[in-house]
């Protein structure tokens, strides 16, 4: 394709062509850097020269060309159509990418990695090798796209997903062979939140202290609704009257947002609540941003008690693609899974489920569809939504929290 036009172009692969060329893998060495390997496909670039790479629309610059005898590194002097051969630190061309003539632009097209299925939390087995795990993790992403590297911000583990067992447990080892950091793997914790389901009008906190000389005092009413399931929060000021001057409102609003970063059923986030602020007390001299804002964790929290507090999980939007002759075994696991079937559809000879499950159901799914289906299985999966966890699960969930918070005390 003609980046600049966007219309197809056939580019002959001759010699006399202009150069193009795709770059199909990169190698992260600990030592080197990195060496960036590529198919030319028509004409020839030689060293000490510069060529576009257009799906960056950055010029590179190539210093030397190698080709790779093992692990050995061959200095040659050019590359030329059906050549592969290798060049080192380019700074901005990842695996994927054309690099052109700048004068005759052209994208290939790139290839489309697997969907990584399988995930785990990684650690590292020796303290302090976080900020390594990191860097390291960085280094074989641009080596291997089918890798997939996030951290859940709300229960701060690093995930590591891949396409299959055998996928994750060479990225392990090549952590610990190329980069020195030895890690283990654990199932991710699953990040439930908490919400209510009930509306609780007039609770009433007050915060008083006094230790000789200036205490502390404030007074908050709230009103406290649930909302549409991904609404979040809202925060209405509805003050009337000068019982709260109107510079503590952010304070107030402020310890509302920090008593939602731990529910009181297990300690999980809370969402879909709205908090109106119609009244409250105040005094000239104790009063302050400090007193407020404890007035108004403790308020809130003491509301949600009330307010008929329950767990929520996420639920994923599963699509299992299955011979025909394992579709009854693929939906029986689901529904004991707790899934819900969407549908099912033919494509070619195969079936494609549709599911919506329970990510707590499907966090290691990839060993079990292999076995149901002798390895001709293959699954996508994608985060739908919030639901609310069953009370019977629901209680053993609170139970495990408060245990491991007992525990870490």
């Amino acid at each position: 394709v003609n980046p600049q036009t966007k219309e197809k172009e056939i580019r002959e692969p001759s010699p006399s062509s202009p150069f193009s060329a795709y770059v199909f893998k990169t190698i992260a060495d600990p030592f080197a850097g990195r060496l960036t390997l590529f198919r030319v496909f028509s004409g020839s670039i030689g060293a000490d020269t510069t060529v576009l790479n257009p799906n960056k629309e950055v010029n590179e610059r190539i210093s030397q060309i190698f080709t790779l005898q093992g692990k050995k590194q061959e200095p040659v002097g050019f590359a030329e159509v059906g050549d592969i051969a290798a060049v080192a630190k380019l700074k901005e061309t990842a695996t994927g990418d054309t690099l052109c003539d700048e004068k005759a632009p052209v994208v290939f097209e790139a290839v489309v990695p697997p969907t990584p299925v399988i995930s785990y939390a990684i650690r590292p087995k020796a303290k302090g090798d976080e900020e390594k795990i990191t860097a390291s993790l960085q280094r074989l992403m641009e080596e291997d796209p089918t890798i997939n590297i996030s951290r859940d911000e709300q229960t701060k583990q690093i995930i590591l997903s891949g396409v299959g067992q055998i996928h994750v447990d060479v990225v392990v080892e090549k952590l610990k062979r190329k980069f020195g950091v030895e890690v283990e793997l654990e199932a991710p914790k699953v990040p439930y939140k908490e919400t209510i389901k009930k509306v609780v009008k007039g609770v009433i906190y007050r915060h008083k202290k006094q230790t000789g000389g200036r205490g502390q005092f404030a007074e908050v009413h709230f009103d406290i609704f649930p909302l549409e399931r991904g609404k979040g929060f809202e925060f209405e000021e509805a003050l009337t009257g000068m019982n709260v001057p109107r510079n503590f409102v952010p304070a107030v609003e402020k310890g509302i947002v920090e008593a939602m970063q731990s529910g009181v059923l297990a300690g999980y986030p809370v969402v879909d609540v709205k908090v109106r602020f119609y009244d409250g007390k105040s005094h000239e001299v104790d009063s302050s941003d400090m007193a407020f804002k404890i007035a108004s964790i403790m308020c809130f929290k003491k509301g949600i008690r009330e307010a008929n507090p329950v767990l929520l999980e996420p639920i994923m939007k599963m699509e299992i693609t299955v011979p025909e002759d394992s579709v009854g075994d693929v939906m029986g696991d689901l529904n004991g899974r707790r899934g819900r079937i969407m549908g099912v559809e033919a494509k070619g000879k195969n079936q494609v489920i549709k599911a919506m499950v329970p990510m707590a159901e499907v966090l290691q799914y990839a060993p079990a569809l292999r076995s149901m289906t002798g390895g001709r299985g293959s699954f996508t999966m994608e985060f739908s939504h919030y639901e609310e966890v069953p009370p019977h699960i629901s209680e053993r969930i609170i139970a495990e929290a408060q245990k491991e918070r007992e525990e870490s005390r």
